[in-house]
């Protein structure tokens, strides 16, 4: 009996065995077929892995279970030499740590010099890296629960690569900043003002926690609203009625577009909110104090409008001078907001999605009011409300 359970477990170990060696050897195979660039980024992600703790969802680079197309891995190596450069010099870092270097890079905006002279500057680095003992950096809490998030994300599909926690690896070991905490949130904002479009594909979930902590409880104004809107009883719906009210043309009411304000003015700190859109046309953002809303002006960055606008069910643009187009796949059902006004950030993002769709960047010196504009007819435009959802029949209960 012994002998025959000797021959069943040789043979078990020796299929193990070879199922470990198959897929060494197709390890090996893959990695035949990178070019030096994604090699190189290979390599940093396992150096990364090894010093810094928490971040073993880097393996999955260094295993070839993630690889980067090679324009990506050129441009993370570019971009990440200059933000070396830049924290050695300290001529462009900011109180908060973080960089005014362009993220915003383009593929066709490098050359192989480039490239050779950003990975020499790296190697610098690395070889300090290397000195370290392993796992004897600590990259905070914050930086490591965003970490396990991606791993989670990466592996459901919601994140096509690992490009943020590679980046967040790099901030906690090259900038090693006593402060810790805030090192996602620094990250979001530095990445929404070198890169205004899409900048996130997914937005951890610790650092959209922070965003929607922010969150207030955002009416309408009804002295400002067009008179062809109209407004539940509550005050955070509305939809275009079939026949202009006859109501006080106030001068800041709107008697062109069919929009409406928010009833409280915002001048410092942050603030987010959720707006249902549907699938028809809107426009949403905030309108400075001093901007005009009567006529049809456009509402746009030369009129005191900071705004996203969906036209015809399919373009999503900023109504920049001359305009932004968004890429459709930008597209989103639930828009939030979020207001840094001290920061001098208003972003857009797909709450569906948590993705990141636009960002303007502008010093703010006046009061900001929500703006919301709808065409519809038929569905409501929601502001939604952390408050339980109050019943609302249309159109008995609304009123203007």
């Amino acid at each position: 009996m012994l002998q025959c359970f000797h021959f069943m477990v040789k043979p078990a170990k020796d299929f193990t065995a070879k199922i470990k060696e198959t897929q060494k050897k197709a390890k090996k195979d893959k990695r035949d077929l990178l070019d030096e660039d994604q090699l190189f980024v290979l390599d940093l992600a396992r150096e990364l892995s090894r010093v810094c703790q928490r971040s073993a969802v880097l393996e999955h680079i260094w295993n070839l279970d993630d690889i980067w197309s090679s324009s990506l891995c050129r441009v993370f190596i570019l971009q990440w030499a200059l933000m070396l450069e830049s924290k050695q010099q300290k001529t462009t870092m900011q109180p908060d740590g973080w960089s005014e270097v362009d993220v915003g890079i383009l593929p066709d905006m490098i050359n192989d010099q480039d490239v050779l002279q950003a990975k020499n500057n790296l190697l610098n680095w690395i070889k300090d890296l290397r000195a370290q003992p392993e796992q004897s950096v600590w990259p905070g809490e914050p930086v490591a629960k965003v970490l396990e998030d991606l791993q989670s994300a990466w592996r459901w599909g919601r994140v096509p690569n690992l490009l943020t926690a590679m980046e967040l690896a790099m901030w906690a070991l090259m900038l090693q900043q006593p402060n810790k905490e805030t090192i996602p949130q620094q990250w979001l904002m530095w990445k929404q003002k070198n890169q205004n479009i899409g900048a996130i594909s997914y937005i951890p979930q610790p650092v959209w926690d922070w965003i929607s902590d922010a969150a207030v409880e955002v009416t309408l104004d009804l002295d400002t609203a067009n008179p062809d809107l109209l407004i539940c009883s509550d005050e955070k719906r509305m939809r275009c009625g079939f026949e202009r009210k006859d109501i006080p043309n106030y001068h800041q009411r709107f008697d062109g577009w069919w929009c409406a304000v928010g009833v409280q003015g915002l001048g410092s700190g942050r603030h987010y909110w959720e707006v249902e859109v549907g699938e028809r046309d809107w426009r949403l953002g905030v309108a400075k104090e001093s901007a005009l809303r009567k006529g049809f002006k456009s509402l746009n960055t030369d009129t005191g409008y900071l705004t996203i606008r969906l036209e015809r069910g399919t373009e999503l643009k900023a109504l920049t001078v001359p305009f932004t187009a968004l890429p459709d796949g930008l597209i989103p059902r639930k828009v939030g907001i979020h207001l840094d006004y001290d920061r001098g950030q208003l972003s857009f993002y797909d709450v569906d999605k948590h993705v990141h769709i636009y960002t303007y960047n502008e010093s703010f010196n006046e009061k900001l009011f929500p703006l919301f504009g709808t065409v519809e007819i038929m569905k409501d435009l929601v502001i939604r409300s952390l408050a339980p959802k109050s019943q609302c029949l249309w159109p008995a209960t609304c009123f203007f």
